[in-house]
């Protein structure tokens, strides 16, 4: 297996375990969000959805497109910092799911 595909793998197996994780969460939506939602100018959406719905309907959805069209992926992440700062103050701690995404950012971020 060539270098390029075993990282494509491994990022595709992230995006899995992010999955997970907002499953576990119990933030992982059935439904879609409603086209205005995404009509955001700002980084992460937050002025038309929660961290998590973007996780799921931006980020993870786009990283699919992308893998699913062989086309290239993000060349720097940093999206653990802001799961750190959403759930700061919050029951939940979300840990696992910082953790799934520090990994992500180090897989996209080449480190």
């Amino acid at each position: 297996m060539s270098e390029k595909a075993r990282h494509l793998d491994q990022v595709t197996d992230g995006l899995l375990q992010i999955e997970i994780e907002l499953r576990q969460l119990g933030v992982w939506q059935t439904e879609s969000l409603p086209p205005e939602a995404f009509q955001s100018t700002q980084p992460f959406c937050l002025d038309t959805m929660d961290f998590t719905q973007w996780l799921q309907f931006v980020f993870v959805d786009r990283m699919k497109v992308l893998i699913e069209g062989g086309h290239r992926l993000p060349e720097v992440s940093g999206i653990a910092p802001m799961a750190e700062e959403h759930f700061r103050g919050r029951p939940e701690s979300g840990r696992a799911l910082i953790r799934e995404l520090e990994v992500m950012d180090r897989l996209l971020s080449g480190s």
